[in-house]
Formats: C-alpha cells, structure tokens, sequence
C-alpha cells in the first residue's frame, strides 16, 4: 500500500475502515478495481480539503459526510476538485459550486424532484443525480434516503 491512508469516518469520530483494495502507486488514491482508470490527482486529506473551501461550507461538507459515516464502511478520498466518497467504487461526490456544494450521487431507477438540477447517464443502468446544498439544513430526510440507497446499490 502507498503512504496515504484511506480516508474514512476517522475524521468524523468513526472507526477507519479500509474499504477499496488496489492503490495507485503514483497518486497514492485507492481504488475497488486494479488498475482504475482515473486521472493521478494527489489526494489530500480531509482537513487539508475543508481548509480550502469557504468557510460558510465547511459545515455542508461535515454534515453530508456525517450521515454518509452512519450507513457503514466508506471511503473518503479528497482530491482537488472534490471529495469522492466509495465503497469499492464512487457511489457520491461533493463538489463546490459557486453559493452551494453540489451532491452527486448514483441510482438505478429515475427520480423526479426539483431539487435535482441535472441527470447523467453514468451507464447502461444506472443515473448520476446532481443536487445543490446550500446549507446543513438542505440535506433533508429524503436526501439522506437517496444516498442510503446509493450506498447500498454500491458493491462493498
């Protein structure tokens, strides 16, 4: 394994889990899959990621990954353009936007609610779904329902 470690619920309090199994050995990144295609972004940790992000969002970004921790084993990967969150592969991301976090997140079946801004096929069967979070408060009980079931259509 690379020097890097696997970032999980350890920052939030919770017990590490190492969840993906093959590293690249020149990112350092962790991936379910050998030999992930994915470009060599250097990962950084939570704190040095957060640090980075307007201060008003710091809490969006706790609060997701708050209630992410709860559903069981994931992995946590800040690179610089967001944070990927796995199981063996990347069931959601966070990434900033201008005035919001945007939550994307995978599911096999459609959804309809204003909320969503955008929808991308991410393949044969299965939808990215964007969402903007402006605050702690955006991230709601139906949001959560949508990433539980994200999670667990996520191969472990």
């Amino acid at each position: 394994m690379s020097g890097r470690q696997s970032w999980t619920a350890t920052t939030l309090g919770r017990k590490n889990w190492l969840v993906a199994q093959w590293s690249c050995r020149h990112c350092g990144r962790y991936f379910g899959r050998a030999n992930q295609s994915h470009e060599c972004d250097p990962a950084l940790s939570l704190r040095e990621y957060l640090e980075r992000q307007p201060p008003e969002r710091r809490s969006t970004y706790k609060a997701v990954l708050k209630r992410l921790s709860k559903f069981g084993p994931v992995d946590i990967d800040p690179v610089n353009v967001g944070i990927m969150i796995k199981r063996s592969r990347t069931f959601c991301e966070l990434r900033p936007k201008r005035g919001a976090v945007e939550l994307s997140f995978k599911l096999s079946r459609p959804l309809a609610d204003p909320r969503i801004r955008r929808t991308v096929q991410s393949s044969t069967h299965r939808q990215a779904y964007f969402v903007h979070l402006r605050s702690p408060e955006d991230l709601d009980e139906v949001i959560v329902g949508w990433l539980a079931e994200a999670y667990m259509a996520s191969p472990e």
